[in-house]
């Protein structure tokens, strides 16, 4: 093993230590070792950078830029309302929510196929009395299959169309990956709506995951008490018939920044203390009231009183703005005049000041703020909401233009009349200039820690290859295996693949394993498409763990599940894929 391998050895090990431990976010972790690659020597100056302009870089932005478009003019929600019946039964409703989730990924980026489905979902179990955790795993994984389907329909397609590219020449289409992923995706979606869901844990299902969300129970929120309150004097245990009245528990006292001790209750209340309050929030909100208090925050600008206020509860997604940082870090009232009122975090109960809490991937939070800004900070924040999202007025009638566009842009370059980059920017472009997607929105649609992630990773995968490090890899796979025959090799890659994936982003799996499947194909004299393919595969079906896929963490505090939910639904899912995939790769991709 010569030193560059050593050294990228090292480095790929701790990229995967990092992102297993996921204290140090993804991005951050991959442009680190970025930079470190380059002083080391194993990676030349000329294409340190080389990654950011990538092809596969360039599609995923310009995917998720058209995937707000279609978001934004109302048609697949449209769609979606139209099909949904919520006195369908539980197996039907699955059934049609499946096949529309997997759809929809397949001609969009399935991060986005989820949050536009996932508030429908959860009106439908409201409307049918159901608790949305027997649905919405169902859901994420649906989403997870249809992004198979097509080129662009999962970050790890495009890098494996690129990469074949680089290695053989011409890279995928745009409907390669469907004679294998179409009926993946369709066994996947069948097992999901028969089986699946009866495998939820059935302590989740009588869980009242739905009371607890749409009545907003739970919430841990701040109340301050103003100057001019009648409450000033008074100890806080006084207020325990307000708060019995309107059905809230008063957990504490914070004063000056510090949570006062357990004898709180005996102090006496001065201005500017807050009160620690949990309830439902109506009921907090009544409560401030009876008791003269006002929510923190709610009069520090004059605008959020005279405009119209509402309240809304999203759900973190990983790697949004928000994740990993507070309410006062991103200056949410002062930069947005909006308020965090609440944080519900599944197994964990907020007792801090709110807005110095660390907010988490999964958290659901309560917002309150002015009615016709909170979308957008919404939006900033690169949250989720749960409720049933309306139409934009001015978006309605540009539906079909909307998917008229898009659908010239992908036939024009599935038939090689444009190259897919150029026709996917020409879609931006038209989408801009007819304000389907705002000017302002642009940037905002783009997942940049993603992009960050795949613009450092390619030189690394580069420079691995080039010194022969997934060459070396290959060989001691083929020399493990020996004697086994081919498709046993190509079955140990692809469990292996994507075992890495239920741990570790989907892009870094497929960027490393990519290189490798084509060395292992090469030494054994087999075709390399096959084995792509099966990386393919692989690196997209990520069902054991709410960590491997981003959706997967989405509906985490929705569901109500936890960690060791996944694995129950998603095992047998991961063995279906691995016994349908297989046959299917050796009749399309034969060895």
């Amino acid at each position: 093993m010569t030193t560059d391998q050593t050294i990228l050895f090292v480095l790929i090990a701790l990229i995967f230590v990092f992102l297993i431990w996921g204290k140090v976010r993804y991005d951050v972790t991959a442009f680190a070792a970025l930079v470190i690659a380059f002083l080391a020597g194993v990676i030349p100056k000329d294409q340190v950078f080389s990654g950011f302009g990538h092809p596969a870089v360039i599609i995923i932005a310009l995917v998720l830029i058209v995937s707000r478009g279609l978001s934004r003019s109302g048609a697949i929600e449209m769609l979606a309302r139209k099909v949904v019946d919520s006195s369908r039964s539980l197996p039907n409703h699955i059934g049609v929510m499946a096949a529309i989730s997997a759809t929809l990924s397949s001609i969009m980026n399935n991060v986005a196929a989820l949050a536009l489905l996932m508030p429908v979902d959860m009106q439908a179990a409201q409307r049918a009395k159901r608790s949305p955790a027997l649905t919405l795993m169902p859901l994420s994984f649906a989403s997870i299959l249809g992004g198979m389907v097509t080129l662009i329909g999962t970050p790890p397609n495009i890098v494996i169309a690129t990469f074949r590219e680089t290695a053989l020449g011409e890279p995928y289409g745009m409907f390669d990956f469907a004679p294998v992923g179409l009926i993946v995706a369709v066994i996947g979606v069948l097992f999901i709506s028969l089986v699946g869901w009866r495998l939820i844990p059935v302590e989740r299902s009588k869980h009242d995951t739905l009371k607890e969300l749409g009545d907003f129970q739970d919430y841990i929120s701040n109340a301050k008490v103003p100057e001019e309150s009648s409450a000033v004097g008074m100890a806080l245990k006084e207020l325990d018939s307000f708060a019995e009245e309107s059905d809230i528990n008063i957990l504490g006292l914070v004063r000056r920044g510090k949570r006062l001790p357990g004898s709180a209750r005996r102090q006496i209340l001065r201005k500017n203390d807050l009160v620690v309050l949990e309830g439902r929030p109506d009921a907090i909100d009544q409560f401030v009231g009876a008791a003269n208090l006002e929510h923190v925050g709610a009069y520090k600008h004059d605008g959020i009183l005279a405009e119209t206020v509402d309240m809304v509860e999203v759900v973190v997604p990983k790697g949004a703005m928000i994740d990993g940082r507070t309410a006062m870090e991103v200056r949410l009232l002062y930069r947005r005049n909006v308020t965090l009122l609440g944080i519900s975090r599944k197994g964990k109960r907020i007792r801090e000041q709110l807005r110095k809490e660390q907010i988490m991937a999964g958290d659901i939070l309560l917002l309150l703020g002015p009615e016709d800004q909170l979308p957008d900070v919404v939006d900033w924040l690169g949250c989720l909401p749960l409720a049933e999202r309306g139409f934009e007025i001015t978006q309605r009638s540009k539906a079909w233009t909307a998917v008229a566009i898009f659908a010239a842009a992908i036939l024009s370059a599935s038939f090689g009349l444009v190259y897919l980059p150029l026709a996917l920017a020409a879609v931006v472009v038209a989408y801009v200039a007819l304000k389907i997607v705002p000017l302002s929105q642009v940037y905002d649609s783009v997942e940049w820690p993603v992009i960050v992630l795949l613009g450092s990773m390619i030189p690394i995968g580069a420079a691995l290859e080039s010194s022969g490090g997934t060459t070396l890899v290959a060989n001691s796979i083929v020399d493990w295996t020996a004697g086994m025959p081919t498709v046993a090799v190509l079955t140990i890659l692809m469990l292996v693949t994507m075992t890495l994936s239920d741990v570790l982003n989907n892009v870094a799996t497929a960027l490393i394993a990519a290189p490798i499947g084509v060395d292992i194909a090469q030494r054994l004299d087999a075709n390399p498409d096959s084995f792509l393919m099966a990386v393919a595969v692989a690196a997209s079906c990520a069902f054991l763990t709410p960590i491997g896929h981003k959706n997967n963490t989405i509906i985490m505090g929705p569901g109500g599940y936890k960690f060791g939910d996944y694995w129950r639904m998603g095992l047998p899912l991961e063995i279906l894929v691995v016994i349908v995939s297989i046959p299917m790769i050796l009749i399309f991709w034969p060895l």
